[in-house]
């Protein structure tokens, strides 16, 4: 077989995410170290501000979620990784992965350039940004996003935290497919991760993340063979948890818990 034979068969996946380089790249030293190569061809990947917010608006954010002690030891470790210039985009790079810039997903120079680079799938991990329905209808499979919480219950921001402050067994790590309709569209799979009675928030963000990579890996693998078998979410269940408040995360720490 040609090599363009061979690269018209892989499946063409195009990344979405935002520049964490504490928490999502976990997910990418996984992704990028596990996917199989002879199967998919990652067209590039576009790595957005978190929050859309100044940086001192996400630092009060910050200083609000995690309390004075834990924000300075967060604050120093970010420091640390910032000084290490490792980054999403650096492990991209190492990879021989492409940057697609953007000020915005839904900016229509940027579906575009996405429609003539003819990708299968788009991939979020992450994305800040709500995709409306002109990227959602760029990609020949749809877009998929990856969800630390179980559908249609914990719909919406920090999954992981609100799983652990209900007092859930497992955090349900969901893959499913986007619609216009936050967190709604058919789950195509999920996975299971054990909590502990007296957890770490850190624990379970970064490993439900390393864990959450290869979960969308056996996702990808089932949309390039036709084998998903998408099961729709029935919205009648549905909740919406917004951005933890302070007295959320007293409630938390009273179970036991820990944020670092």
């Amino acid at each position: 077989m040609s090599d363009a034979n061979a690269s018209s068969n892989k499946l063409r996946v195009l990344l979405v995410t935002e520049d964490d380089p504490l928490y999502v790249i976990r997910f990418f030293e996984v992704f990028f170290r596990e996917y199989p190569r002879q199967e998919f061809e990652v067209l590039g990947i576009t790595i957005d501000a978190a929050f859309h917010e100044s940086k001192l608006k996400t630092a009060k954010r910050m200083w609000g979620f995690f309390g004075p002690i834990d924000f300075w030891r967060l604050l120093f470790r970010f420091a640390m990784v910032k000084l290490s210039r490792v980054s999403i985009g650096t492990l991209a790079r190492k990879a021989g992965i492409p940057l697609i810039p953007a000020t915005s997903v839904n900016d229509p120079g940027y579906i575009e350039r996405v429609r003539a680079m003819k990708p299968d799938v788009i991939v979020s991990v992450a994305a800040p940004e709500i995709f409306k329905k002109g990227i959602l209808a760029s990609a020949r499979l749809g877009c998929v996003n990856i969800h630390s919480g179980r559908l249609p219950k914990y719909r919406g921001m920090m999954p992981n935290f609100w799983q652990l402050l209900e007092g859930e067994k497992c955090a349900t790590v969901t893959v499913h497919e986007m619609a216009e309709k936050l967190d709604a569209g058919a789950v195509l799979d999920t996975f299971e991760f054990p909590l502990r009675e007296n957890d770490s928030l850190d624990r379970v963000i970064t490993e439900t993340k390393r864990e959450g990579a290869r979960l969308m890996i056996r996702v990808l693998r089932s949309l390039a063979a036709g084998t998903t078998k998408p099961t729709p979410v029935d919205m009648a269940g549905a909740q919406y948890f917004s951005f933890p408040k302070p007295a959320d995360v007293a409630k938390f720490r009273q179970r036991g818990h820990r944020m670092l």
